[in-house]
């Protein structure tokens, strides 16, 4: 039974037409993933973004624009009682020279190619996200 919601905000900061992904381990299952995490209660959008990249990468960013929201309904991979909300937005980093990894669940980040020609990310909305970003960016 679902009971809970659990609203994700995520960025796409894009470079040289290559996107920044975050490796981590997530409920003992190697994740690919966009920077980002969960709304806390009081807090708006584009507040979590930034104190999501603050806490996990120590850099500033500016928010450029909506990039996407999930439509339909999804239940959490790792938690069966909790149905997921991802809103995406393109960001830049402003202070690229400050970037370190200061979460120690985030074993390495990535600039991935937009222009692959496979989808990479194991997350169903991630994959939506990841085909948005080919459309817009080549």
């Amino acid at each position: 039974m679902i009971d809970k919601i659990n609203i994700r905000v995520y960025a796409c900061s894009i470079k040289d037409k290559k996107v920044l992904t975050l490796f981590e381990e997530y409920a003992g299952e190697p994740l690919m993933k966009f920077p980002g995490g969960g709304l806390e209660y009081g807090e708006g959008l584009i507040e979590c973004l930034h104190r999501e990249f603050d806490e996990e990468l120590n850099v500033k960013i500016e928010v450029i624009e909506h990039l996407y929201t999930q439509e339909n309904f999804l239940v959490s991979r790792f938690r069966e009682n909790e149905q997921l909300l991802t809103i995406y937005y393109i960001v830049n980093i402003v202070n690229e020279e400050d970037f370190l990894i200061l979460d120690p669940c985030i074993e390495k980040t990535e600039w991935v190619e937009i222009d692959r020609p496979d989808n990479p990310f194991p997350l169903p909305i991630d994959q939506i996200v990841f085909d948005k970003l080919k459309e817009k960016f080549l």
